[in-house]
């Protein structure tokens, strides 16, 4: 009847207040059904007969008192969840698109860091043989200059490694990582000698002879040289000059010096002079013209 219709919408307009659903759709589900006994024909044109009129009538107050006890056990799940807001649904739809959101930048970046690794893994093999292969050409061209410039004797460059790692009874492979570079040298007729115990002349030479292997693999555009000659001796100095004019060819060299072996092997020489007037002049002279002017 209309006025178990009205009832049981009652109730659903007082669900929609308590649990804050505004779209009435959501509980259309809950309508006023009633059934006919198998067999029998349902009223024609809203017309009952008194008896199925009070039958009805019972079916409609069973119906709802159980709508009745089912939005009390509603309203007391209510309370133990204390409330509900209606945004949440819309809350939830806009956190779950963020945390998708969020998860394929997480991926992304995982992504990227483990090719990030990978490029690192493969620079540093490369940097480790390139180096390798650098320090053996170095060490290679140091022992040329050194047995050329001592006229004999032997030299070499060693890595000096450091033990990481943990210890083996840990498991753990121990490394070693290079911690510097260690310079041998064996003058003509002499044992193997600590740097330190090499006269001031023989220091400066393995200096140049180390000088020139980096010269060599890698030129650069020019390189100057403060008396580097100084504590030589004029043999010493003579095979100094025919690596520095070997070099030349791919640097250009800028020597201070006064040794005059050093000078005939110049191509320029730029001196400072001081007259009388205690004003310094710069002079230049070419050697391969001088000749020409002293046949003058």
């Amino acid at each position: 009847s209309q006025k178990a219709q009205d009832a049981v919408d009652s109730l659903l307009e007082q669900l929609r207040e308590e649990v804050g659903v505004t779209d009435p759709k959501e509980l259309s589900g809950y309508t006023l059904h009633t059934s006919t006994a198998p067999g029998e024909a349902a009223p024609q044109n809203g017309q009952l007969a008194s008896d199925d009129a009070r039958a009805l009538s019972e079916e409609e107050e069973t119906y709802l008192r159980r709508l009745r006890r089912r939005v009390d056990g509603l309203r007391g799940r209510l309370k133990t969840l204390g409330g509900s807001d209606p945004d949440a649904p819309q809350q939830y739809e806009e956190t779950h698109t963020r945390f998708e959101f969020l998860s394929s930048q997480i991926a992304d970046m995982a992504q990227a860091a483990s090719h990030l690794r990978s490029i690192i893994g493969q620079l540093d093999v490369t940097m480790a043989r390139q180096f390798e292969t650098t320090f053996q050409a170095v060490s290679t061209r140091f022992r040329e200059h050194f047995i050329t410039l001592f006229n004999g004797g032997n030299a070499r460059l060693e890595l000096t490694t450091v033990r990481t790692g943990e210890d083996d009874d840990a498991g753990v492979a121990p490394s070693r990582m290079p911690a510097g570079i260690e310079v041998i040298v064996q003058p003509p007729g002499k044992k193997v000698q600590d740097l330190s115990l090499l006269s001031g002349g023989e220091r400066a030479l393995v200096s140049a002879a180390l000088l020139f292997a980096l010269l060599e693999i890698n030129p650069p555009p020019f390189c100057l040289l403060d008396e580097v000659d100084a504590a030589l001796d004029e043999s010493n100095v003579a095979r100094f000059c025919d690596i520095l004019k070997r070099l030349a060819q791919r640097t250009q060299f800028i020597v201070i010096t006064h040794n005059r072996v050093t000078m005939t092997s110049a191509q320029v020489i730029y001196g400072v002079s001081m007259g009388g007037d205690s004003i310094s002049r710069l002079l230049s002279l070419k050697l391969e013209e001088a000749p020409v002017a002293g046949d003058r």
